[in-house]
């Protein structure tokens, strides 16, 4: 599988420009021969524009979600778009299974590369430090793995990287490759580079830290979007620029290096 991971240069509040400019680059990944692009966290709103949230919220079924459904189905290619301000009301109103009857959720949005919504994951661990996302939003709370272009996908979204028992749940799924759509900040950094490379070496998985651009009164994001293979090994990075990264994710080798290090099989 080809995986394209878009470090997007997100505006503050600029929703419309943000996810057309989203949705070009999902296309220009097609083009250069992508099975799955991956978006950064609240690429839609921008993660620092707390006051945006609840203006730009829609629900699943909403306009901007179907933007990227369709554009999946037209360029033939499985998208994240990851993630977006989810309004749960409007969600829970078409019988969407969902946390809470209201308020916001955090939420990752999968399509597969027929238009077809295959994963919905909303962020576990809400971040509140210098941030208002644990006063507006609601946790979620399943851990959903899927198979896209032939390998095992599942996602959790920034904070979650200092969590590690959330990922051996996917572990027990099966999973081989996990997105994590991201807005994380400076001066983080090496927190943002040991995090994603640790959750790769002890669930000896892929992993896909997918980070935005750009710079808010709150803070600035630091890039580096990365892909590690299952030895901890980085495949491909950035710096803190705007640009997309990309890497090949092959179950097999998952399967090999599981197999020649067993410390999954010796856990007690």
């Amino acid at each position: 599988m080809r995986l394209a991971c878009v470090q997007l240069d997100v505006a503050a509040g600029a929703v419309a420009d943000n996810v057309d400019r989203a949705v070009d680059r999902v296309r220009e990944a097609a083009a250069d021969g992508a099975d799955l692009v991956v978006l950064p966290e609240l690429f839609d709103v921008g993660y620092f524009a707390f006051d945006t949230y609840a203006r730009a919220a829609e629900g699943l079924d909403g306009d901007r979600l179907a933007r990227f459904a369709d554009v999946a189905e037209e360029a033939g290619v499985a998208v994240l778009a990851g993630t977006i301000v989810e309004d749960l009301g409007a969600s829970a109103a078409t019988g969407v299974e969902v946390p809470a009857t209201e308020g916001l959720a955090n939420t990752a949005v999968l399509f597969d590369a027929d238009g077809t919504r295959r994963l919905v994951y909303r962020k576990h661990h809400l971040f509140g430090y210098g941030s208002e996302e644990t006063d507006r939003m609601v946790p979620g709370e399943r851990v959903p793995v899927v198979e896209i272009a032939g390998v095992r996908v599942g996602v959790t979204t920034c904070y979650d990287l200092r969590f590690p028992e959330l990922y051996r749940g996917m572990v027990a799924d099966g999973v081989e490759c996990v997105l994590v759509p991201s807005a994380w900040p400076y001066p983080r950094v090496e927190h943002w580079r040991t995090l994603g490379r640790a959750r790769a070496i002890e669930n000896l998985a892929y992993v896909a830290t997918v980070n935005g651009s750009g710079q808010f009164d709150s803070g600035t994001l630091c890039g580096r979007t990365t892909v590690y293979d299952p030895w901890g090994t980085t495949l491909a990075s950035s710096d803190e620029g705007p640009t997309t990264v990309a890497a090949d994710v092959d179950p097999d080798r998952v399967a090999d290096v599981r197999a020649e290090f067993p410390a999954l099989r010796d856990r007690r």
